[in-house]
């Protein structure tokens, strides 16, 4: 493997200077570019100057300024060069890191753990940087969330869609009657049974009366009504 090109984002200029020192002893990685400030980085990408000396590896801090900054440079920095970002924190702060994998970072190091960097950078040269597990955890925290909320809105839309009456008529299907059933006990005529039935079906794009009395139970729409219901 030829030389890794590193680029280091860092506004605590002492530390960076270590760092660069640092790593330029490996053999095969070079930093090739420094800055500690995001809107030098921002001057230099608009400007195209570091194109002569691209990056295979960025090393992003997520804190420049006192602002979380390098989460926003996280993801026009790997837009513009194509490079792997790593971000660099002193502290284990998930929501930050989990923003800064939604930015496009593939890893994320803390600044303690220094040593690790070379193969941290290596990995993330190869795209074998592994998900931290604190990282996957808010990702499926995040997946979880979104999964209610997808499914609280389908329970919504369709309770928006079905008026009181054709609940009704799908509690009596749950619950076995049969159209002639449902007929006698609602008073009307099996025709408006019938043509209740087809709305409600055409409504959920449904084949089935069974199947859309099961997809409103699951939904908890008839535990919804009995509620309601018990409340008058």
């Amino acid at each position: 493997m030829g030389d890794v090109r590193v680029w280091i984002i860092e506004d605590d200029r002492d530390w960076l200077r270590g760092l660069v020192a640092y790593l330029n002893k490996e053999p095969d990685l070079q930093v090739v570019w420094t800055a500690s400030e995001a809107e030098v980085v921002r001057q230099a990408l608009r400007d195209g100057k570091q194109l002569d000396q691209p990056a295979d590896v960025i090393l992003m801090d997520i804190m420049l300024d006192g602002r979380p900054e390098g989460i926003l440079l996280a993801e026009e920095t790997a837009a513009a060069t194509g490079a792997r970002v790593i971000m660099l924190t002193s502290m284990e702060e998930k929501e930050l890191i989990f923003r800064s994998f939604q930015a496009g970072a593939i890893d994320y190091q803390i600044k303690s753990d220094f040593e690790r960097l070379p193969d941290a950078v290596r990995s993330a040269f190869r795209s074998q940087s592994p998900i931290n597990a604190a990282v996957a955890e808010r990702m499926r925290e995040e997946f979880r969330r979104l999964k209610q909320l997808e499914r609280e809105f389908e329970v919504k839309k369709v309770g928006d869609l079905i008026t009181p009456s054709e609940l009704q008529l799908l509690d009596l299907i749950d619950q076995g009657y049969t159209q002639p059933q449902i007929a006698d006990k609602l008073v009307v005529s099996i025709r408006t049974v019938k043509n209740h039935v087809n709305h409600v079906l055409k409504k959920l794009n449904l084949s089935g009366s069974r199947e859309a009395a099961t997809k409103v139970k699951e939904m908890g729409l008839f535990h919804k009504k009995n509620d309601e219901d018990s409340t008058k």
